[in-house]
């Protein structure tokens, strides 16, 4: 990825320390409140806030640092991220209005799934669902609000639950063809995209058996929900799944994740009215005493609200950093310091760490340092194959793990407003449980210290 724009280049007071205090605030505030198990999303505000306060105080020039983080706040996909938090919300609000939840309790008791089984059942669901569709949040959106709710009246631990849900969404950001990690990673090293994906199931099915295998372990609880009750139609309430199909369909024929998910919300409300489950007055209507508006629609958009600020302020407080010039600097200093060949794969996994810790995001950090993994890769004699699957196992694992990331975030704004007896769990909370990543981390560690996979692609 090219760095910012030389006619954005922002300058700040104490240099690159400057350029950096606000995503140290940042990081600090929200690390501090996802130890102390801070609620929901909502209470990073503030921190944001406060990180985008001491940007602006320390840039020489704070006019050209807001502009630079009203641009960053404002890229396509961060509003793309957006409408399907919202458009996602209300998919959720109507399936589980329909009795979804209900008839899915159901059909799992009658087959057996309970406990670690439902758990294990969730990760592999996730992990077909984000192989098929490439995308980690997209899973996350569609799988959490109907995967999640049934949990505690089968048995299952709510945290443990919600994270196979990330997990299982982890699998297919790093090993899907169609994944934007894995063209990124593949792309960035001039290699096949076939190629690379055949290469990176040496590290991929390990991990997925292993996180599998601990998911279904540690899966189960002894405390058992009553299973929430959203409507009188049991059984019936399985046909609300036709409208998530519906949108899973279209993303698999390559349609856009928006257009999916108003589809998706559109069969949903013509199969809930259709049937009987919901009426029509029930999607929107006015309370007059209160003076507002209520009904699914609002109730599913509201559950957006939160993790879609979040990433709006926090794109901001990335493009203040960016603006500060901070990938020019590591470009600088890496190509005029290379290290030697022996130490090339460590470079490679230590680069692409300390960018996507620095920018929160995966596909910027490889994008970022891709250009330098291939170059100093190359000169070390280390395959394409191989360069690219050290930086999309990497970029696979700190997203997924840590509470100040967008994953764990949506993962835990997924659980908010659930059934009865399925708390609301915090992002640090998630992390911690996602055995997948935790096993791609450790694969990938092995692999470079012994060298396994080493020769993967060796004339790339």
């Amino acid at each position: 990825m090219q760095g910012p724009d030389r006619r954005h280049r922002i300058d700040f007071r104490g240099g690159m320390l400057g350029a950096l205090a606000p995503l140290a605030v940042f990081l600090l505030g929200v690390g501090a409140l996802g130890l102390s198990g801070t609620p929901d999303e909502r209470g990073f505000w503030p921190v944001l806030l406060i990180a985008l306060g001491v940007g602006v105080t320390l840039a020489r020039d704070g006019t050209a640092y807001s502009e630079a983080a009203v641009r960053g706040m404002s890229r396509p996909i961060v509003m793309l991220m957006v409408m399907a938090w919202l458009l996602a919300g209300v998919l959720g609000s109507l399936v589980n209005a329909a009795g979804f939840v209900d008839g899915l309790v159901a059909l799992a008791r009658e087959a057996g799934i309970e406990g670690g089984g439902y758990v294990g059942a969730t990760f592999l669901i996730c992990a077909l669902v984000s192989t098929a569709t490439g995308t980690s949040l997209g899973t996350v959106i569609l799988c959490a609000p109907l995967l999640y709710p049934p949990g505690g009246a089968l048995g299952a631990e709510p945290a443990i639950l919600i994270a196979a849900v990330l997990g299982g969404a982890t699998f297919g950001d790093n090993i899907s063809p169609v994944s934007d990690t894995t063209i990124a990673s593949a792309t960035t090293q001039e290699a096949d995209i076939g190629g690379v994906v055949r290469s990176r199931l040496k590290y991929a099915l390990p991990a997925g058996a292993l996180a599998l295998g601990l998911f279904v372990v540690f899966g189960g609880s002894s405390v058992r929900a009553t299973a929430p009750i959203a409507s009188e139609g049991g059984l019936l309430g399985l046909a609300a799944g036709l409208g998530p199909a519906v949108a899973l369909g279209m993303l698999l024929a390559k349609r856009h994740l928006v257009e999916s998910l108003m589809a998706g919300s559109l069969v949903t409300a013509v199969v809930g009215i259709g049937l009987g489950l919901f009426g029509v007055g029930e999607l929107l209507y006015l309370d007059r005493e209160s003076f507002i508006a209520r009904g699914l629609l609002l109730e599913g958009m509201e559950r957006g609200i939160g993790v879609s600020v979040f990433t709006i302020l926090l794109m901001g407080v990335v493009g203040g950093v960016e603006a500060g010039g901070l990938m020019d600097s590591l470009h600088r200093k890496l190509v005029a310091n290379p290290p030697p060949p022996a130490r090339a794969e460590w470079w490679s996994f230590g680069a692409v760490s300390a960018a996507v810790l620095l920018t929160t995001h995966s596909v910027v950090a490889i994008l970022g340092v891709g250009e330098l993994v291939r170059e100093t890769g190359e000169a070390a004699g280390v395959s394409a194959y191989r360069r690219a699957n050290i930086l999309d196992v990497t970029v696979c694992t700190y997203p997924f793990l840590l509470p100040f990331f967008i994953p764990t975030i949506l993962a835990s704004s997924m659980t908010a407003g659930g059934a009865e007896g399925m708390p609301r769990i915090a992002p640090l909370e998630v992390g911690l449980l996602n055995f997948h990543s935790w096993a791609l981390l450790a694969i990938l560690l092995l692999a470079i210290t012994t060298g396994f996979g080493r020769r993967e692609g060796a004339s790339k």
